[in-house]
C-alpha cells in the first residue's frame, strides 16, 4: 500500500523532524499494511509557521474568489481521476465495504468539491446597505486566518473534504490533522494539493495521535479549530479554544431517533433502516439507531426490521457481497461488544447477533450486526452513542410520547420520520429538536445544506453557504461621502 517516509508542510513533502512512524493496520487481517511518519510538535510549529506567513502575506486570501474558485474547481478534476484509488485505500484502512467506500466515501466528496465551488462562486462576498444614520454601510466577508482541521477516522475523506474546501475558497490557510488510523487517503488528497501549485504554506497534512491534535488545537498560531469527533474529545477542545477565544465549530456524537409513524410501511422502513441506522457498518455519527416504534404495530414492525439485519452479509470488505465490514480497530470492537453485554445485563431483549464472531468470520475486528428490542429510554444502549452496528427499539404511544422520546437524549445531530402522510411527516419533523432530519429516508448529505447538530451534537454548521460562513469573518464599513 501507500507508504512514505515524509510530511506534507507548506504545500511540499518534507522530512519529519523525528524517527516515529504510524502503522496502518487493516481491520480485516489484523496485519499492517503501510507506514508513514508520526509528526512530531517540531512539525506542527513549521506547519503553523507555513501557515501564518501564507495568511499574514501570502497572496492566497488576497486574491479575487473566482481565481480561488477556479483553482478549487481544478481539484475537483485532479481527484476524479483517483477516485477507484481513494475508494480502496480507504477500505483498506477502515475497512469500509467497498461499494460503500466507492459511493458515499470516494465518489461524494468529488460532488462535494464542486459543490462547494459552485456556492463560492455565487456568495455574497460584499454587500452594500443603506445604512440608519444616512451613511452606506459596507459589508465584507474576509477569511478568519489559519485554520487547525481535526479529522476522524470513520469518514475521512469526507471530512477532510467538509473542512479543506471551504476553508481554501475563503482564502484560509489551514493544517489538516487526519487520525493514525487513517492517514492514507489523506496523503493521496495531499498528492493532489502538490500539483495545484498553491501559494507556500497553504495547506499542510499531519496525520497523528491525539498529543498532536491537542498541540495543534492549543497553538497560538492557530485561529480557529474545525474539528469534527466525540462529544467528550470536543469539550476538551472547546475549553482550549475558549480560553484563548478562539474560533471553534464542533461536528460531535449523536444517538438519533428514526420515528416509525402507524401507517408506514413495514418493509420500506426496514430496509430504510439499515441504511440510517447500519451505514459504514454503523459507525458515522449520524445513524439513526434508536428506533421509535407504535405498541399498536410494534410487533410487526420489528419482525421486518429483523428480518432484514438477519439478512446482512458480514466479511470482507473487498467481497461485492459484503454489507457490514469490520470496525476500524480492536479498541472499537471491544468498546461495541461492551455495549452489547450491557444492554442484556441492562434487560433488554437481544433479538439478532451477540458479541461473537459473524458466522464464516475467523479474523478481522468484525462485529455481528445486533438488534435489541425492548429497550427502556434510560438504558445506557439508548442513551449513549456506540458507533457499531447495534441497533435499540422503543415502543411509543402516541405522537407526543414519540416526539417525547426522540428528543429524550442529550444529542440532536440527525433523525427520520417515516409515513405514507407526507405531511403528516413534516408537521412531526419541524418538533424534534436536531439539526437535520430525513422523511422517509435516512437525512442525506446534501452539500448545498447545512449540516450540524443541536445540544450536545455540535457547534456550527457545515456544507452550504453557511458551511462557507464559518470560515469569514464580517467586516463592516460605513461610508460618508466626503464634503
Amino acid at each position: 500500500m501507500r507508504g512514505t517516509d515524509r510530511l506534507f508542510i507548506g504545500n511540499e513533502w518534507v522530512a519529519p523532524s523525528t524517527t516515529a512512524t504510524i502503522a496502518v493496520i487493516s481491520p480485516h487481517t489484523e496485519q499492517p499494511v503501510a507506514r508513514v511518519p508520526a509528526p512530531g510538535t517540531a512539525d506542527v510549529d513549521r506547519a503553523v509557521s507555513a501557515a501564518r506567513a501564507a495568511f499574514d502575506t501570502g497572496p492566497w486570501p488576497r486574491l479575487d474568489p473566482t481565481e480561488r474558485v477556479a483553482i478549487v474547481r481544478e481539484l475537483a478534476e485532479l481527484y476524479a481521476t483517483r477516485v477507484e484509488e481513494i475508494a480502496e485505500l480507504i477500505s483498506t484502512e477502515m475497512g469500509a465495504p467497498l461499494t460503500f467506500a466507492r459511493s458515499a466515501h470516494a465518489r461524494l466528496p468529488g460532488a462535494m468539491i464542486r459543490a462547494a465551488a459552485d456556492v463560492a462562486a455565487a456568495y455574497p462576498w460584499t454587500e452594500s446597505r443603506p445604512g440608519f444614520l444616512g451613511s452606506d454601510v459596507l459589508v465584507c466577508k474576509r477569511p478568519v486566518g489559519v485554520i487547525a482541521a481535526i479529522i476522524p477516522w470513520n469518514m475521512p475523506m469526507f471530512l477532510t473534504v467538509a473542512k479543506l474546501i471551504p476553508a481554501l475558497l475563503a482564502g484560509c490557510a489551514i493544517v489538516l490533522k487526519p487520525s493514525p488510523e487513517t492517514p492514507l487517503d489523506a496523503n493521496l488528497m495531499a498528492e493532489l494539493i502538490e500539483r495545484l501549485g498553491l501559494p507556500p504554506g497553504v495547506v499542510s497534512v499531519l496525520p497523528g495521535d491525539r498529543a498532536v491534535g491537542r498541540y495543534l488545537v492549543s497553538h497560538p498560531g492557530v485561529d480557529k479549530v474545525s474539528f469534527t469527533g466525540s462529544t467528550a474529545a470536543g469539550r476538551q477542545v472547546a475549553e482550549v479554544c475558549g480560553s484563548a477565544l478562539r474560533k471553534v465549530s464542533l461536528e460531535l456524537g449523536g444517538k438519533s431517533a428514526a420515528v416509525v409513524l402507524d401507517d408506514a410501511d413495514p418493509a420500506d422502513f426496514a430496509s430504510g433502516m439499515i441504511v440510517a441506522g447500519l451505514m459504514n457498518s454503523g459507525q458515522a455519527c449520524v445513524a439513526q439507531t434508536r428506533i421509535l416504534l407504535p405498541r399498536a404495530r410494534y410487533r410487526e414492525y420489528v419482525d421486518a426490521l429483523a428480518g432484514m439485519v438477519e439478512k446482512l452479509t458480514v466479511g470482507d470488505p473487498f467481497d461485492a457481497a459484503t454489507q457490514i465490514g469490520p470496525m476500524v480497530s480492536q479498541r472499537q470492537q471491544q468498546r461495541v461488544r461492551g455495549y452489547i453485554e450491557q444492554g442484556q445485563r441492562e434487560g433488554a431483549r437481544l433479538l439478532v447477533g451477540g458479541t461473537g464472531l459473524p458466522e464464516g468470520v475467523r479474523r478481522g475486528w468484525y462485529v455481528r450486526p445486533s438488534l435489541f428490542v425492548d429497550v427502556d429510554n434510560g438504558m445506557r444502549i439508548a442513551q449513549e452513542e456506540i458507533f457499531g452496528p447495534v441497533l435499540s427499539v422503543l415502543a411509543y404511544d402516541g405522537e407526543e410520547h414519540a416526539i417525547e422520546l426522540a428528543d429524550a437524549t442529550e444529542y440532536g445531530l440527525s433523525g427520520s420520520v417515516w409515513t405514507r402522510d407526507l405531511d403528516r411527516g413534516l408537521a412531526m419533523a419541524r418538533r424534534i429538536r436536531t439539526g437535520t432530519l430525513g422523511i422517509n429516508q435516512p437525512y442525506s448529505m446534501d452539500p448545498f445544506a447545512p449540516f450540524g447538530g443541536v445540544k450536545n451534537s455540535g457547534i456550527g454548521r457545515e456544507f452550504g453557504p453557511e458551511g462557507l460562513d464559518g470560515f469569514l469573518d464580517t467586516t463592516s464599513i460605513s461610508i460618508r461621502p466626503a464634503p
